[in-house]
């Protein structure tokens, strides 16, 4: 099924400032140079991601970082975070203002967070967008802000979680593997804006440089497709409640630079 040119949106949305360039940024960079309009959100502000400034400071700095990336650097549209970090929860408050962001972009591709990861923020999202998702073209679900149901089909699309293996530590096989390694400067760039995770990740998650840690994880997964040197590995939600089981707008945007599992 071809995607009609009005269709072409891609929304990613992650739990963070920052995550969406570590695990989605290629395949989100790929897609835009295929003429993909682009919308770009994290759920959480970065309230915590500080050891010296308080939380409604650091918020502010993040934020500015995240928008910088999303503008500058993606070319996306830049939808505002809702809530702090650790209060995203799967609540019926959350989802209906989730699924009102869902509701005005429209998107065909939805990129989202692994459903295991080795932190409940990025689980949750995972859970949120996908509800907020199936919940778009149903008329008796109230949203917040109000707006009106949407009908289009949409594919969801998990990335792989940050260490390549679930919260107990089991690996995690992916569907297919996007070749990254022709957008890999556009990911570091936009990665390098998040310039206040520096020593944060330094000091609290013993990165040692989260440029060269977002390099080596993809290339671990590049290695994984057995053929790519740098990729994003990624899964395919089930498509019951959102399109027609052929439906795969990813792999028919990005088909020369993807390689199944």
């Amino acid at each position: 099924m071809e995607v009609s040119e009005k269709n072409k949106i891609a929304f990613a949305a992650a739990a963070h400032p920052d995550d969406i360039e570590f695990m989605m940024g290629g395949t989100f960079a790929l897609l835009g140079r295929a003429g993909w309009r682009l919308h770009y959100m994290n759920i959480a502000n970065g309230s915590c991601g500080s050891t010296t400034l308080g939380p409604e400071e650091i918020a502010a700095v993040r934020t500015a970082e995240a928008q910088k990336a999303a503008g500058e650097i993606f070319h996306a549209e830049f939808h505002p975070p809702l809530v702090n970090d650790l209060e995203i929860f799967y609540t019926p408050e959350l989802v209906a203002k989730l699924c009102a962001v869902v509701r005005e972009v429209q998107p065909t591709i939805l990129l989202v967070p692994s459903p295991q990861d080795y932190m409940e923020d990025h689980m949750n999202v995972s859970r949120l967008m996908v509800t907020a998702a199936f919940m778009r073209a149903v008329p008796n679900f109230p949203v917040q802000p109000p707006r009106p149901p949407t009908t289009q089909p949409t594919a969801v699309y998990h990335a792989m979680p940050y260490g390549l293996t679930d919260q107990l530590r089991r690996p995690i096989t992916p569907h297919f593997h996007v070749n990254v390694e022709s957008v890999m400067d556009v990911k570091r760039e936009a990665l390098r804006c998040h310039e206040s995770q520096k020593t944060w990740l330094d000091e609290t998650q013993g990165l040692d440089n989260y440029l060269h840690t977002m390099e080596d994880v993809t290339a671990r997964m590049g290695k994984m497709s057995g053929t790519f040197t740098h990729a994003e590995s990624w899964r395919r939600h089930s498509h019951m409640g959102f399109a027609t089981e052929e439906f795969d707008p990813l792999y028919e945007a990005l088909q020369d630079f993807i390689q199944s599992a």
